[in-house]
């Protein structure tokens, strides 16, 4: 993974965090410019966090003889455990400490929905958002992996054809049908398109290193991101954070100097997933006895960075590493 795009993973997942802290403990509304742009902008973190998606699973896969079963495998033995782990947290949360979590209902069907990526209305009546509401974004993710997974089939000239035509057709012919839900529908799905595209520029050398226009790209890109809202999210969000991704990559030898990065990379996701029952139990200790909301907020970044990266090194490193080692005598000996 480039140095480059663990930083940019961790400037994702934070401004989702302020975005939800703006949300949690402000309910929207801010009066000062930060809290603003976090209120308006922080969902920005989502797309960046697709375009990058679609650029490093393109990358871990050209050139390479994968099979479709064992690419799912890896992405769901790295993306599934912490998941559940946090979802099922939640879930205990919403049926014995129900007063965190104001607005939200436990229900069987929709937890078992939510564990296998199936999108469902949520029993709080807000919309199509899983048990652990972040899980949405990862609805789109797994969606993804399975429509790459069948593009491994085709000759590798042909996958980013495939994929899109698949996507394509999903999002504007068979959504609209009473057997595949209406989420599909959103437009974001083709931000994994823009990485893939990225990384095959990247990968023919279309992408050089960089300082002056890297830069120049990233400003204009930030520019754009605060100049228009989310009324079109594809060309409004999208473009922009194709262009930073690429910009990003072009500066990967300035990133490569400070090493820190690619710890809070690491651990981007974990913070993705954790950061809101961090929040919602901070909001209960503000609500319940009476602490200072700001001082409440600066517990919960370092209790989230710190909790994050636990969940990375126990389970997505470790748990990973251990199962695969597991798997791979298994599927040497199916293989002999």
């Amino acid at each position: 993974m480039l140095i480059s795009l663990q930083a940019l993973r961790a400037v994702a997942a934070w401004m989702v965090v302020c975005h939800h802290v703006m949300q949690v403990f402000f309910d929207f509304k801010a009066d000062s410019p930060i809290g603003q742009f976090f209120v308006q902008k922080g969902a920005i973190g989502v797309d960046i966090f697709f375009v990058i998606s679609g650029f490093v699973i393109y990358l871990s896969t050209a050139g390479k003889d994968i099979q479709a079963g064992r690419f799912l495998l890896n992405r769901i033995m790295r993306i599934v455990p912490a998941y559940w782990l946090y979802s099922l947290l939640m879930a205990a949360i919403i049926l014995y400490a129900q007063q965190m979590t104001p607005g939200q209902t436990f229900e069987l069907r929709h937890l078992i929905l939510s564990l296998l990526f199936i999108p469902a209305e949520n029993p709080g009546g807000y919309g199509l958002y899983p048990t652990l509401n972040v899980g949405w974004t990862l609805n789109y993710e797994m969606f993804f992996y399975l429509v790459f997974a069948l593009s491994l089939v085709a000759p590798q000239r042909l996958r980013p054809l495939l994929i899109a035509v698949t996507l394509a057709l999903v999002s504007t012919l068979l959504a609209h049908q009473d057997w595949l839900s209406n989420f599909y529908r959103n437009s974001i799905l083709y931000e994994f398109l823009f990485g893939v595209a990225i990384g095959i520029a990247y990968r023919r050398g279309w992408i050089g290193q960089g300082t002056w226009l890297p830069l120049l790209i990233l400003a204009a890109s930030m520019a754009l991101v605060l100049h228009l809202d989310a009324s079109s999210r594809l060309l409004n969000w999208g473009v922009p954070s194709a262009f930073i991704v690429v910009a990003c990559v072009a500066l990967e030898p300035w990133f490569a100097r400070v090493k820190p990065l690619k710890m809070l990379g690491d651990c981007s996701y974990s913070v993705y997933l954790v950061h809101v029952i961090v929040l919602s139990t901070g909001w209960y200790l503000y609500e319940r006895f009476g602490f200072d909301e700001y001082w409440v907020i600066a517990a919960c970044m370092p209790a989230i960075l710190l909790i994050s990266w636990a969940s990375y090194q126990l389970i997505e490193r470790r748990l990973f590493f251990r199962t695969r080692r597991w798997l791979e005598p298994q599927a040497a000996r199916a293989d002999a």
